[in-house]
């Protein structure tokens, strides 16, 4: 194996391992990792379709239906009309899912913010943060 492609599963490895740790670090509490992870789009990017939905999720429209209706049932999302095709609906996050997302992300910066100034040194913070661009195009690359 070469040395990039070492380094490659290296990094896979320890970017699951950084996640996990993330979700770890705050709990969804009532709601289930997938139902957080759909509020956290309709929170960033705003109104969606179902099948907009599934498409960022990487899952099938009848499971994210499910999903988008668990979270009707429990007064996180709302939907609406679509202005272009009334046959569409766009849900929208209500303010009790939009305080929800903010505070779990709140946690998990806030652990974030702790575990990087109490175990890397300035000079090792200051790598850290010049690689953030770099992570940031991988993470941007579409497949």
């Amino acid at each position: 194996m070469s040395e990039l492609n070492e380094s490659a599963a290296t990094l896979r490895m320890l970017v699951g391992k950084l996640s996990r740790r993330l979700r770890e670090s705050a709990p969804p509490g009532d709601l289930t990792w997938s139902q957080v992870s759909v509020l956290g789009y309709l929170v960033r990017d705003g109104a969606m379709t179902v099948t907009e939905l599934a498409a960022a999720e990487g899952v099938r429209t009848q499971s994210m239906g499910a999903t988008v209706a668990s979270l009707l049932t429990a007064g996180m999302v709302q939907g609406e009309a679509d202005p272009s095709d009334g046959r569409k609906t766009r849900y929208t996050a209500t303010a009790a899912a939009r305080a929800l997302i903010s505070a779990n992300r709140a946690l998990r910066d806030d652990w974030l913010v702790r575990a990087i100034d109490t175990r890397l040194s300035a000079d090792e913070q200051q790598q850290l943060l010049s690689a953030i661009p770099l992570l940031q195009r991988l993470a941007d690359h579409a497949s």
